[in-house]
């Protein structure tokens, strides 16, 4: 596969990412078509350069390569459904966001319709993209991410996860997951000192260094979960149980709001009571692991 400089590519859906995908392309020379419902969204990639297709088969027909960014799965299906667009021996690369399921489901469509298929996750926010920091995850065949891998290089720092289509959303959600969970913790941290004063801008380098301490620990919390092992080396979870009632106690004392750290607790309450008190925290996945009945 050619994947120099002017390689044509092809941006399905102009939204904001849309934009920004098409803007890196161009930017990085390689002869970009759009297509987008609303067509006025193509103008300025127009004025830049861009190719503006009257249909999406036409679209497809013009890159090498097909990058999808609609707001879903179903908007996909809708687009590419009709018996005139012509994907065999397409290469389909799906950066919408959706569950792992339907990553899954699409890659059975495209290969029914004999295109390559690669799903994706774009771990940034659209300003980002073209650069180092913008984050793109690909799964699917190694194969035909290693043959486009320098051209999406135009989009930011491009990483293969694995075969199985659903990793890319998988992964999207996890890191959702920690970006709230962050998040939250200092909103809460930051509602407690307020009740003493203390504004978020003092508050949050000591909440950085908290964060970043956290994240030192987790390469080995990770080999006792895949190990299955939690020996407390550092805190027994009956100890952080503790702790967390005094960040309960605390936080309905001065009047803030204790949903967060009362669940965080009845987690760790549900695995004490499985007999769990004695090992170290990491020990809560099999909590994490497990739908609740109610």
């Amino acid at each position: 596969m050619n994947n120099s400089p002017d390689t044509p590519v092809t941006v399905i859906g102009l939204g904001l990412m849309g934009q920004a995908l098409a803007g890196a392309f161009l930017k990085a020379g390689h002869p970009t078509t759009v297509w987008n419902r609303t067509t006025s969204k193509a103008d300025q990639l127009v004025a830049e350069g861009a190719q503006l297709a009257p249909t999406v088969g036409d679209a497809v027909k013009a890159g090498s390569l097909t990058i999808i960014c609609v707001t879903d799965y179903q908007a996909m299906h809708e687009l590419f459904g009709a018996s005139d667009v012509e994907l065999g021996g397409t290469m389909l690369i799906n950066l919408t966001s959706g569950a792992s399921a339907q990553a899954r489901e699409a890659s059975q469509w495209a290969e029914q319709r004999g295109a390559h298929y690669l799903d994706g996750a774009i771990m940034a926010i659209p300003s980002a993209i073209g650069t180092a920091e913008a984050m793109i995850l690909h799964s699917g065949p190694q194969s035909d991410f290693e043959a486009h891998k320098s051209t999406l290089a135009a989009l930011g720092t491009v990483t293969y996860l694995g075969a199985d289509h659903g990793l890319a959303s998988l992964y999207d959600v996890a890191g959702l997951a920690m970006m709230w969970s962050v998040l939250n913790a200092w909103l809460q941290g930051t509602a407690l000192l307020r009740t003493a004063g203390v504004d978020a801008a003092t508050y949050a380098p000591f909440a950085q260094q908290i964060a970043a301490g956290v994240a030192a620990w987790l390469p080995g919390y990770a080999e006792q979960i895949d190990s299955g092992s939690f020996p407390a080396e550092v805190s027994a979870l009956e100890t952080d149980a503790r702790a967390m009632a005094h960040l309960v106690e605390e936080s309905e004392a001065v009047g803030v709001n204790a949903e967060l750290p009362k669940l965080i607790k009845a987690m760790a309450d549900r695995s004490l009571a499985a007999g769990h008190g004695g090992e170290q925290y990491p020990v809560l996945i099999e909590e994490f692991g497990k739908p609740r009945d109610d």
